[in-house]
């Protein structure tokens, strides 16, 4: 049986920040726009961590 991976409102703040790399209004750090969907679900699961939403942990 699968566990689940991430929170109700976690998987919420990732998707605003898929529909901001879609829309190409998404922007690393650096201020460059994000070209890599890797890096945006990489953004996304970041900014879910700052606001304290249930994330899983990276596997060692």
């Amino acid at each position: 049986m699968a566990t689940k991976k991430y929170s109700k409102k976690a998987q919420e703040k990732i998707g605003e920040v898929m529909h901001e790399f879609k829309e190409g209004k998404l922007k690393s750090s650096s201020g460059d726009k994000v070209t890599d969907r890797k890096q945006a679900v990489a953004i996304g699961i970041s900014e879910a961590k700052e606001a304290g939403l249930k994330v899983t942990k990276k596997k060692k």
